[in-house]
């Protein structure tokens, strides 16, 4: 995989939201062979019926073959199969002598049941083509907000990946971006509270102002001043449009890569998880302040959260996460332990360390702790200074605080 290329535009299985009508489930070669399915079917009931005796009526059943078409095929495959589970049953019930005749009843019960086979499969691949045209909105939508990061954007290997929860079919307000600059490189990573289209508008005009604060402010509390602003006067916004969502808010992690020292970095922390450094040596969790989240600055007097700077080893990756992560629970109720997971990844294969590795590793292990179904959006975003390379040699596997 390239470096910085999201995982989401690699692996199918980082889109397990996506739904597949169901035609395209059994296919060869490209083409699809669900049409099978009912065709065998509607064979055997016609072999069956003509090979056992007269008292063994079972050609009735052909109704059942439009209804199986119907769950799987297309509107005019399924009415082609209920046309052709009658003509089956005619043939088959004239076969017999008059006294083992299935007769009328049996007939309308295949004619009425073709009708509603064909009328319930119109009404499912109606949903289906609604669905997948949301879907597409959704994803158009995510795409548009965060915009495709180039690998090696700002001097920074990355990659990320987005899951969409299973329980809600609407987008959240997870964002991130990467933007170089003349004062260095910003790395920004949040989550807007709640979901829809509030969310992510409130997540786009963050986006926004990132983009311009962090190319031309000198200053990373400077950066973070304007991200509160920003989201106080869209929540301003909001309420004098009389929306139900000026209460909004978002949690996020600011990090800032300076020009002039390649052994550490500034953090601001907005109420969001603190990121992990990943290396070598290990996993640490960076020292963050007590910050509020964005639009809650209020509440603690109007000030910001402090800019920390700590020490970053040019081979450790930053690793940023939102809480579908960090609250990710198993069928028990127990949550992922990321920092230990990662600890133990580590100590098997020091390259986990790698971006592209870790992020996959996290999206995998997070899946297969909940077995599957995320309660909430998630993603999964590492960085580290471009050109670092993971140590191959032995693994402090411990976790430092």
């Amino acid at each position: 995989m390239k470096r910085g290329q999201g995982l989401h535009d690699r692996d199918p299985r980082a889109r397990r939201d996506v739904v597949l009508p169901r035609h395209q489930l059994l296919q060869v070669r490209g083409r699809s062979v669900t049409w099978l399915v009912p065709l065998v079917m509607l064979v055997v009931i016609a072999v069956v019926d003509l090979n056992t005796t007269g008292e063994l009526r079972i050609v009735s059943w052909c109704v059942f073959v439009a209804a199986i078409a119907a769950a799987l095929c297309g509107v005019w495959t399924t009415v082609l199969f209920a046309v052709l589970a009658m003509v089956t049953y005619l043939a088959a019930d004239a076969a017999w002598p008059d006294e083992y005749r299935g007769g009328l009843a049996d007939f309308v019960l295949v004619l009425v049941g073709g009708i509603l086979s064909a009328i319930a499969c119109y009404v499912r691949v109606r949903g289906e083509r609604r669905m997948r045209h949301m879907r597409n909105i959704a994803e158009t939508t995510r795409r548009t907000v965060l915009r495709p990061l180039p690998p090696g954007w700002g001097g920074l290997d990355h990659a990320a990946v987005y899951l969409a929860a299973d329980a809600v079919a609407r987008v959240g307000g997870d964002f991130y971006d990467i933007q170089p600059g003349p004062h260095g490189t910003r790395v920004l990573l949040g989550d807007v509270q709640g979901k829809g289209l509030g969310a992510v508008e409130a997540a786009a005009a963050l986006l926004g102002t990132f983009r311009e604060a962090a190319y031309h402010e000198p200053d990373l509390r400077t950066v973070a001043g304007r991200l509160d602003t920003r989201m106080h006067r869209h929540r301003a916004h909001t309420t004098a449009l009389g929306r139900d969502d000026g209460d909004r808010f978002a949690t996020a992690v600011l990090i800032g890569f300076p020009e002039d020292d390649d052994s550490a970095v500034e953090v601001v922390d907005f109420g969001h998880e603190p990121p992990l450094a990943v290396g070598p040596a290990g996993v640490r969790i960076l020292p963050l302040g007590d910050g509020l989240p964005l639009g809650l600055g209020e509440l603690a007097g109007g000030g910001l959260p402090p800019v920390l700077r700590t020490a970053l080893a040019a081979e450790e990756t930053l690793l940023l996460v939102t809480d579908g992560v960090t609250e990710a629970r198993d069928p028990a109720g127990a949550f992922y332990p990321l920092a230990d997971d990662l600890v133990e990844a580590l100590a098997r294969d020091a390259r986990t360390a790698e971006p592209a590795r870790l992020v996959a590793h996290v999206r995998e292990s997070t899946l297969r702790h909940t077995g599957g179904h995320l309660e909430d959006d998630t993603t999964i975003f590492a960085v580290r200074r471009a050109g670092a390379e993971a140590d191959e040699g032995p693994v402090l596997g411990r976790l430092q605080t």
